[in-house]
């Protein structure tokens, strides 16, 4: 590291102060100290810090103040707190308030270490974003498209996400099915201190119950019946990075209550293990839920989500951006046709194949134009992309316009009729991926899955091959 870094510490132990600075000088950092909160604010004033590790209990006030302080005159600064155990309130608190990630007394080393590297690494200069945001200087990415747009709800999205970058705290991102939450969890990560660890993204939906821990925390040889070796879970592999939690609001409760105790002890105990280990892992969640009323219902813990929910960052709908939406389709199409093997000319929407896309609701958002568009590519005739090729007559309307004809059937088979149609529709749209399907549909893998082996469809699938 480098050895003109500067950390100021601030704590009224003296042997909390001696601790962090044989650690910071040990790692080849130059570190100042201050035992009060006055103390800490004329140092901030006089010297240019990397990193400020403040208590959160002062003789003279306390370290929310100055969190606060750096905040409005230091923004670039990052400030973790060091909190006593067990003191969740407070190190949320401090979390929402503007603080990089907070320690636990009595502190480990090992986590302490892994914080300083974390902070120093973050992005230096200028607003402090590795990459453009806006997703205009390249389609190439995955990022680049979904982010694109002057809607106010978009460029609000793009403004949290670049401020989110430059913390640890955790971050649940809420919008529909579609709207590009994943890939919002993929910049945070990309542009953060942890863009050259890994991001591992985990479908909470697609695992099956009785395998969630071992999933998650990895388990021993021997622990189950096939353990024929030691395996890694999601929290190992995501190691020193972030691990993304999609659709957390289908855990199980009793994975809920394991994975809130790993996220407070920062440590993971594989199956048939005795013993623990640290992990440094940044959390982010998301889902097309609403996780307040999973809470109110008994659904979700809501000790976990008040840990999950420390920030909130909502994705906007594409119906909220209807303005944007030709913009955001000429990408997707440049995209469509390099990823197609390049080189050839991208059609252009007429003005009314516009205007129908800007006219429909997009329950699919940004995944449902993808699919949208690349059937048109096929079907486009020349380098124009009409209405009648966008097909957008088809899908919720024909199960509608279905429903009509269905006046001799009983509520439950018109229900079941309707349902089926969906299913089999959303299939269609995505090639038969059943995970893009749930999402396309709004429900969890699991309940797409239990939705198809009821109707039957699931066995026709089969039987097809």
């Amino acid at each position: 590291m480098n050895p003109k870094r500067q950390v100021l510490v601030v704590d009224d132990e003296s042997d909390i102060r001696e601790l962090l600075g044989m650690t910071l000088v040990r790692m080849g950092v130059e570190s100042h100290s201050a035992a009060t909160q006055s103390e800490a604010l004329v140092l901030l004033a006089t010297h240019a810090y990397d990193l400020c590790l403040t208590d959160m209990r002062l003789p003279d006030g306390d370290g929310l103040a100055i969190v606060e302080y750096v905040a409005k005159n230091h923004p670039q600064l990052p400030v973790a707190v060091i909190t006593a155990h067990g003191s969740t309130e407070n190190a949320v608190a401090a979390l929402k308030a503007g603080a990089f990630d907070y320690l636990a007394k009595p502190v480990s080393l090992e986590q302490l270490r892994a914080l300083i590297r974390s902070a120093l690494n973050l992005p230096r200069g200028g607003n402090g974003q590795a990459k453009r945001v806006d997703g205009a200087d390249s389609v190439d990415t995955p990022v680049g498209p979904v982010l694109v747009g002057s809607a106010p709800l978009m460029q609000q999205a793009r403004r949290m996400i670049d401020k989110l970058a430059r913390s640890q705290a955790p971050v649940h991102v809420t919008g529909e099915s579609g709207s590009g939450k994943e890939l919002a969890a993929r910049l945070i990560h990309d542009n953060g201190s942890r863009q050259a660890a890994p991001f591992v993204p985990v479908n909470c939906g697609a695992i099956p119950e009785n395998l969630m821990e071992s999933e998650f925390f990895g388990y021993k040889k021997g622990a189950f019946t096939g353990a024929a070796a030691d395996r890694d879970g999601f929290f190992q592999a995501a190691n020193g990075g972030t691990l993304f939690l999609d659709e957390v609001a289908d855990l199980p409760l009793p994975m809920q209550v394991k994975l809130l105790r790993a996220i407070q002890e920062k440590r993971v105990r594989k199956v048939g293990s005795t013993a623990e280990e640290n992990v440094d892992v940044r959390i982010i969640s998301a889902t097309h839920r609403n996780l307040g009323d999973e809470v109110k219902s008994g659904a979700f813990r809501q000790d976990l989500y008040y840990r999950l929910n420390v920030i909130e960052l909502r994705m906007p709908s594409l119906r909220e951006m209807r303005d944007d939406i030709p913009t955001l389709a000429a990408l997707l199409l440049r995209r469509q046709v390099d990823g197609n093997g390049g080189g050839g000319a991208v059609p252009t929407l007429s003005a009314e194949a516009a205007a129908a896309l800007q006219r429909y609701d997009f329950p699919g958002n940004v995944r449902e134009l993808e699919n949208i568009l690349e059937r048109a590519l096929a079907l486009a005739s020349d380098d124009e992309i009409t209405e009648e090729d966008l097909g957008l007559s088809g899908g919720a309307r024909d199960i509608a316009d279905a429903a009509a004809d269905m006046s001799h059937l009983s509520l439950p088979e018109k229900l079941e009729s309707i349902e089926r149609q969906a299913i089999v529709a959303a299939l269609e749209q995505t090639r038969y991926n059943r995970t893009a399907a749930a999402k396309l549909l709004g429900v969890s893998f699991r309940a797409l899955r239990y939705r198809m082996e009821r109707l039957g469809i699931k066995d026709e699938l089969d039987a097809k091959g």
